[in-house]
């Protein structure tokens, strides 16, 4: 299971922040030419030399290109060049004013730590994201995304009252729509969970109109199905997937499409065309919402969530996941009955 997951929720977090300050390219002329470079490396696919290339030109350009340092942070998360991603963290943190600046800073410094920890399961780096949340609350004490990942930080690290405080912190300050805001609450209930691989928390409004939040699922296992009337293995996969939804229909199975069509009348006509009976929703492409929480890129792609919420499968193209749904959903059922016996 790829970690991408994590990185893409974390620092979407602070985007209404991050919107606020503005992104410069950098100032020397050669530095310009090796930006550019890098950024048509991005356009081909090509990565890693892109990480290097906004390296360089950051290094060109004295260590002040800020959006080559930000390029470097999320790509070189991407792809597990921690070294470039923590150089350019530590950048902007030197280059920080106080308040809000700085706050920011050692957020997405935190953010560079904690997907590190995650990738090596080391506490040290752990201990280390930790600090540099502590450091972003001391600037501004009521950064909401920065006492989540703290929270989730403390948990790693076996301190769950600290973690309790930082959820609770957080519960205060979100919206009450917020579906992270559900989430910490569970955290808060079982703060086990926040050391587990869980699925992005979100809530959409179905194509029935139903709203629905992925922490509300709890006790169900979940099928998250990414696709798009204009992709021909997803059409060829469709057929499988109303298998599937047949097969189990009436068991604590919750399948969601999610559509990334741009045109909603067609999509609206395809599913009902093609008798797609399950929970369905629009997102409107790579770039939707939901499908940058999954960091999806490619589809059909498909993502098994158990009952507590913890991701447990993940597929690109049309897979056989009957026996592991049989075995989730099993649990779910006994989950069920254990529940109803307490009550």
């Amino acid at each position: 299971m790829r970690y991408a997951v994590a990185v893409v929720l974390t620092f979407c977090m602070a985007a209404p922040l991050l919107s606020q300050e503005k992104a410069e390219g950098p100032a020397n002329e050669k530095a310009q030419k090796t930006y550019q470079e890098a950024i048509k490396y991005l356009n081909a696919r090509m990565t890693d030399s892109a990480v290097d290339s906004f390296k360089k030109a950051d290094k060109q350009d004295g260590g002040r290109c800020v959006a080559c340092q930000r390029k470097m942070i999320k790509y070189g998360m991407e792809v597990g060049d921690w070294k470039t991603a923590e150089t350019a963290a530590e950048e902007m943190v030197t280059e920080a004013q106080a308040g809000e600046e700085a706050a920011i800073a050692h957020y997405q410094f935190g953010v560079v730590l904690m997907n590190e920890a995650l990738s090596k399961k080391k506490d040290d780096v752990y201990t280390r994201a930790h600090s540099e949340l502590s450091q972003a609350l001391a600037a501004a004490p009521n950064f909401p995304a920065a006492l989540l990942l703290d929270g989730r930080a403390l948990a790693h690290l076996g301190q769950d009252d600290a973690a309790k405080a930082q959820f609770q912190g957080f519960v205060k300050l979100a919206h009450a729509d917020d579906p992270n805001r559900q989430r910490a609450l569970r955290f808060i209930d079982e703060p086990e969970l926040a050391r587990a691989r869980m699925a992005p928390a979100f809530a959409v409004t179905t194509l029935g109109g139903q709203r629905i939040a992925l922490d509300d699922l709890k006790g169900k296992v979940v099928l998250l199905d990414f696709w798009a009337t204009w992709c021909e293995p997803c059409r060829e996969a469709l057929p499988h997937m109303r298998e599937i939804a047949k097969k189990f229909q009436g068991e604590p199975l919750v399948i969601v499409s999610v559509s990334l069509d741009s045109d909603e009348q067609k999509w609206k006509d395809y599913v009902e065309k093609n008798e797609m009976t399950w929970l369905n929703y629009r997102d409107g492409g790579f770039t939707g919402s939901i499908s940058k929480l999954f960091a999806v890129e490619a589809i059909p792609h498909t993502f098994t969530i158990d009952p507590d919420g913890i991701l447990q499968d993940e597929h690109i193209g049309d897979a056989s996941v009957e026996g592991k749904l049989k075995k989730l959903i099993a649990r779910a059922r006994e989950l069920q009955v254990a529940q109803q016996r307490a009550q």
